[in-house]
């Protein structure tokens, strides 16, 4: 009758261990997964970060007298060079904004300017922006689907016992500001000779 009763108690024991490890390993991989996500999205903005100086030296050849979305763009790359050095995503998040914003200014001068919109060489870095632009937009997503899904494991019971004996802890989202949810509005219109993007 004893033994019978260790036994159970052993079965028990065994059940919890292996329940442990289960939903610890479940934790890990939902954190790994959320790692790699924003491995790809960073990746993405670096290829972004890149690009960007060739279309400000093409851009420059034609609109020598655009300092100020020059120096709005360069202090846009430098922001987001900090905060990938930081790695905190809310930083990242705001640093995008800006840097959307000021290339959102700078290929708006083209307007201005129709040598250069003519240009093989801006329609070429223009294009591969946009491409670039589309694959941080589907990066974004999937990084905060990973962020979710593991916010969830960690947040679920009995998941959330683990997780807090692991320390774990919920992830941020990449989020876009208040301000970059509304579309910008642009005048094209030469005779105003407005290139700062907005009105």
């Amino acid at each position: 009758m004893k033994s019978k009763g260790l036994i159970g108690i052993l079965a028990v024991l065994a059940l919890l261990v292996i329940g442990f490890f289960t939903m610890s390993n479940s934790i890990v991989r939902s954190g790994n997964e959320v790692d790699a996500k924003y491995a790809d999205l960073d990746a993405q903005l670096q290829r972004r970060n890149d690009l960007i100086p060739n279309l400000v030296e093409v851009t420059k050849g034609y609109a020598k007298h655009e300092e100020k979305i020059y120096t709005d763009i360069a202090n846009a790359r430098a922001s987001m060079l900090s905060a990938k050095e930081s790695g905190n995503v809310d930083d990242l998040s705001k640093a995008n904004d800006q840097m959307t914003g000021a290339l959102g200014r700078l290929l708006a001068i083209q307007e201005n300017y129709p040598d250069l919109k003519a240009n093989q060489n801006f329609i070429q870095l223009s294009d591969e922006l946009a491409g670039t632009e589309n694959r941080i937009a589907v990066a974004r997503k999937d990084y905060n689907g990973a962020v979710k899904d593991y916010n969830n494991t960690i947040s679920v019971f009995p998941t959330s016992i683990v997780a807090s004996m692991r320390g774990a802890h919920k992830k941020e989202m990449f989020k876009a500001s208040e301000s970059a949810k509304e579309a910008p509005k642009v005048d094209f219109n030469t005779d105003s000779n407005s290139t700062d993007g907005s009105k």
